[in-house]
């Protein structure tokens, strides 16, 4: 989501070595000063001659695929599945780019954080679904946006607003809770509340039906006021297989309320999805 909250850092086997034997090492050249205190003193000891742990770095870079199995629309009640490939890039704590678009932390402090990113909207296509055929389609569009969260432990609550450029035009506002943990030192769980409210251009947009669309179509006339839309909930598992490779799933159901419930295009109200990919992480 945030695809993620990270684990604070363990010292490998090869690191903790390292540092057993520099500690060792470090012992017996003192207890040899002792010794030959008469003698000429001989240089430092260099201990990075010793260090073989990796150097830190506050970037990760995750590279995988995935698939998705999703209703073809939002309303519909048939399903596809979809594949995916996705690369996840962050760098220190205020740059994240996934596959939802590019996040900006401008602030983060005492648990409190605001971010701004630039994103897209996919749109959607007559062809994917029979109720569809006359509708036309919703243009792919870019969105710009921001996000303000609280961190309390493993929970984040937080709000968002995102704004469609051209397309739908949409205004889309979002509430939430987000709780991610880890479980053992190689999974990680997590789980997702979330109230998505839209304006009148959104909604009209995908689920509304003019004069024109619904002599095309045969389907009624509907106007679709702003107001919630939908309402999901979902659960997650990351489990690393080893210090590079990782997989996870998600499922979630989502339930569309209102204007939006009661369209004509919807067949279904209960929207389910469940998605699975593999990643590998530098």
């Amino acid at each position: 989501m945030s695809y993620h909250k990270r684990n604070k850092r363990r010292l490998s086997s090869v690191a903790l070595c390292a540092l057993l034997g520099l500690a060792g090492l470090v012992s017996k050249a003192s207890a040899a000063d002792q010794i030959g205190s008469n003698d000429t003193p001989e240089p430092p000891f260099d201990g990075r001659r010793f260090d073989n742990t990796k150097p830190k770095h506050d970037w990760s870079l995750i590279v995988g695929a995935g698939a998705l199995y999703e209703p073809k629309y939002e309303g519909s009640d048939e399903f596809e599945v979809s594949p995916i490939p996705f690369v996840v890039f962050t760098y220190g704590e205020w740059l994240e780019i996934d596959p939802r678009g590019v996040s900006v932390t401008a602030y983060k402090a005492n648990g409190f954080s605001v971010s701004g990113n630039v994103g897209y909207e996919t749109g959607r296509k007559h062809d994917d679904g029979d109720r569809l055929k006359e509708l036309g389609d919703i243009d792919f569009a870019a969105t710009v946006g921001a996000k303000v969260a609280y961190e309390w432990g493993p929970v984040e609550l937080y709000a968002s607003v995102d704004q469609t450029i051209n397309g739908s035009e949409s205004l889309i506002g979002k509430v939430g809770v987000e709780y991610s943990a880890p479980v053992t030192e190689r999974l990680m769980i997590g789980a997702k509340a979330e109230a998505t409210i839209a304006n009148d251009k959104h909604m009209q947009a995908y689920f509304g039906i003019n004069a024109a669309q619904a002599a095309r179509s045969g389907l009624t006339e509907y106007k679709a006021d702003a107001g919630l839309k939908r309402v999901d909930v979902s659960a997650s598992a990351t489990y690393a297989l080893s210090e590079h490779w990782l997989v996870r799933g998600e499922a979630g159901v989502g339930v569309l309320t209102g204007d939006a419930a009661n369209s004509p295009i919807v067949e279904k109200k209960v929207q389910p999805s469940i998605s699975a990919f593999v990643g590998y992480k530098f």
